[in-house]
């Protein structure tokens, strides 16, 4: 199954794109896609990182299946005050 996954400020600059294609297993898991993401961009995040996922439009779990068409963003994380 293929996915659209969008990235967003650091990761944008990280990865060198705003958006690409993942290909996962019918029946991944938001876990199973940033485990290929980590693979394709491994400068991306230190693996201690937790990338924080949306899916269409909602924050998710590492358990949170997916299907294709859905919208994923990955989200660094936030500092500042």
């Amino acid at each position: 199954m293929e996915l659209s996954v969008r990235f967003f400020a650091l990761y944008r600059e990280r990865a060198g794109c705003s958006v690409t294609g993942v290909s996962v297993e019918p029946g991944a898991t938001v876990a199973d896609l940033l485990n290929t993401v980590r693979e394709q961009f491994p400068r991306l995040a230190p693996p201690d990182v937790q990338i924080v996922v949306a899916v269409n439009e909602e924050y998710a779990e590492p358990d949170t299946p997916l299907s294709a068409g859905d919208e994923i963003c990955l989200i660094p994380p936030v500092s500042g005050g």
